[in-house]
């Protein structure tokens, strides 16, 4: 393999034979999103031929597809939403399949972003939002990327903090990620959740605006995570550990400095990947934002791929966090196991492996304590009292 000014990978690598990989080439399912980068550098930087695999990427049209192709076995791992793969480990978000979270591949970069048409009538945020919904004679209607995804709860999750029941309130519905900002354009909803680039692109095509960015939701939350079935991880454990290290070495890469996120947009950028203009990505991997209305800022808990490690580590906690959700909305009819679903879907044993491999920081615990935008504290130790605690939840 030639190196290439700026490649981070060594002169040779350091796989020890007892780990070699069970299967070399690893084909890994992404949809078109920011948040997929540092699989894409992975790939792009030669980091998985470090550790003695080849990762082959599928570009995919929707969180449904990714969905069946893991579980069918076409694809072997996947760039995917982590409640979707807490929805399809329970049975609620498709046929139940046992599944695992290798690692968490980013921090926010998402965003609630509203219909221009509401910011001109002055509904440009939560509060001023849901006073207008109550004075309207009319019904609202608001678009997620999967039934049981972060975007999902996320979304349900702001709106419910201002007040507004978004399964009575409101209609919520599904709609790809590719597709958010034509669907508002065309009036078919009042604002949606997704990942980037589509919440700046609303704005860039003078249609929407950015009412929340979601590390205002929940700073620093859990994004995409790498996934995959339980059988997969079981069967080959080695592979496993040698594609997490390589995608923990790409979001050190991308998170070292500017320049190497400018490079990562310019790769993202290629029809192969985004297929979308640099200068629309640009921006917000830089955390450099704009509300659409004349606001700028520089986003406090934007995209993040490492994080000396802290974005990566599988916490418990996280999943726990979505399955709270689930039961909240009357996905999950009765209280799950928590604690025991979380640990036996998040493979910490492989992420820990792949951590030594990589000099990555673990943390003390593997419980993490958040606040919401409500002020209510998130860490994983009662769980179902959490899940009972809010005033507007939908309970079977």
């Amino acid at each position: 393999m030639t190196e290439q000014a700026g490649n981070p990978v060594a002169s040779s690598a350091h796989v020890m034979r007892s780990l070699h990989p069970e299967k070399q080439t690893i084909r890994i399912g992404y949809l078109p999103l920011t948040d997929c980068a540092s699989l894409v550098m992975a790939a792009k930087l030669g980091l998985d031929e470090k550790y003695g695999i080849k990762i082959e990427l599928s570009r995919e049209m929707s969180w449904a597809g990714v969905r069946d192709k893991l579980n069918s076995g076409e694809l072997d791992a996947a760039h995917v939403l982590y409640g979707l793969v807490y929805g399809v480990q329970m049975g609620i978000g498709g046929q139940q399949h046992d599944m695992a979270v290798l690692m968490n591949l980013n921090h926010s970069g998402q965003a609630v972003t509203l219909s221009a048409a509401l910011a001109r009538e002055g509904a440009h945020d939560g509060a001023l939002l849901a006073q207008h919904m109550r004075a309207a004679a009319r019904p609202f209607a608001f678009a997620h990327t999967f039934p049981t995804g972060n975007h999902a709860m996320l979304l349900q999750y702001w709106l419910a903090a201002h007040g507004i029941d978004p399964l009575r309130d409101a209609r919520v519905m599904t709609v790809p990620p590719s597709q958010m900002v034509a669907a508002l354009r065309a009036g078919q909803m009042d604002g949606f959740c997704a990942g980037e680039p589509w919440g700046y692109k609303a704005i860039v095509d003078g249609v929407g605006v950015t009412a929340s960015t979601s590390g205002a939701i929940w700073p620093d939350h859990p994004g995409k995570v790498l996934g995959t079935s339980a059988a997969f991880a079981q069967q080959h454990p080695n592979s496993c550990r040698a594609l997490i290290a390589a995608v923990l070495e790409a979001g050190r890469w991308i998170d070292a400095s500017d320049s190497n996120r400018l490079a990562m947009a310019a790769t993202l950028a290629e029809p192969a990947y985004l297929h979308t203009p640099q200068e629309t990505l640009a921006p917000r991997i830089l955390g450099h934002y704009q509300d659409g209305l004349g606001k700028t800022w520089d986003e406090a808990h934007g995209l993040r791929f490492y994080g000396d490690g802290a974005v990566n580590f599988p916490y418990l906690s996280d999943g726990m966090w979505f399955m709270t959700q689930h039961r909240r909305w009357g996905l999950l009819r009765d209280e799950p196991d928590y604690l025991a679903v979380a640990r036996q879907v998040n493979r910490i044993d492989l992420y820990r492996q792949a951590a030594e491999m990589t000099a990555t920081p673990l943390p003390k615990a593997p419980m993490r304590s958040s606040t919401l935008c409500d002020g209510v504290v998130w860490d994983g130790s009662a769980p179902e009292a959490y899940a009972a605690s809010f005033a507007i939840g939908h309970f079977f």
